[in-house]
């Protein structure tokens, strides 16, 4: 197994103004199906830290040998956003409510320009393209039915219990539903995982 890593031509430059120290939020899909983030996949912006998410999922995927979310592509290897978000569901919990207020509020922003897929069919705005809603209006997920049984901390049998309680709390600090609970490479070089 190798870690995939992304066309860097598709990269986006995020603008920070530095006034307020506030940073643009990019709306458009980006990254590879297996390391998408999930406000990615919901549509309610995203920065810098969908990089971390990114950084979370292949650091996992190098230690166990083995891709963390399983289900992301369908049997035609078409992504599959409605089993990504249930396995993230299964590793994280449910996604705070007004995560989903955020995303739902998003829809009203068109894509310019619009995106076309290899087939030639046109996306104007997140949720078109990625196949929601995924919640309904109590945020319940739609797709119950999708999400495994699965904890995270059931995910790295590799590691004896030190390591692991190490490993699982270096990842919990990438692998949340809100980015801004997500650390910086910089605090992240500080952790005990990398330092032991």
């Amino acid at each position: 197994m190798y870690p995939q890593i992304t066309d860097f031509g598709a990269a986006t430059l995020l603008g920070n103004d530095g006034h307020d120290g506030t940073v643009q939020l990019g709306t458009r899909p980006i990254q590879p199906d297996y390391y998408r983030a999930p406000e990615v996949v919901l549509g309610w912006g995203w920065s810098f830290s969908a990089d971390i998410w990114n950084l979370g999922v292949m650091a996992w995927n190098i230690i166990e040998g083995t891709e963390l979310f399983t289900q992301v592509q369908d049997a035609q290897g078409n992504y599959d956003s409605k089993a990504h978000l249930a396995e993230m569901i299964a590793l994280l919990g449910p996604p705070l409510k007004k995560l989903l207020v955020m995303s739902d509020s998003m829809t009203q922003f068109e894509w310019s320009p619009a995106i076309t897929d290899e087939r030639g069919k046109i996306y104007k705005h997140n949720r078109e393209y990625f196949g929601g809603p995924f919640f309904d209006d109590e945020g319940e997920f739609l797709y119950d039915d999708l999400i495994p049984t699965r904890k995270l901390e059931d995910t790295v049998p590799s590691l004896e219990t030190g390591d692991k309680e190490a490993f699982l709390s270096f990842i919990r600090q990438m692998l949340t539903w809100l980015p801004e609970e997500r650390k910086t490479a910089r605090e992240l070089m500080e952790h005990p995982f990398l330092n032991d």
